[in-house]
């Protein structure tokens, strides 16, 4: 069987490294955004619903 794999150089690790940490970051933000959004289309009386 024979070694199909790629290897990269530093260059490529860092570029998709970077890369990565970009899209956590926008992830994270989308996360923050959408959590942001629910609470103020709720607003704050959503505590203090009947039950």
């Amino acid at each position: 069987m024979s070694n199909d794999r790629v290897t990269l150089t530093d260059k490529q690790r860092r570029a998709q490294r970077s890369r990565s940490i970009a899209l956590a970051v926008a992830l994270a933000a989308f996360v923050v955004i959408v959590y942001v959004g629910t609470w103020a289309k709720l607003g704050a009386n959503i505590l203090s619903r009947p039950m």
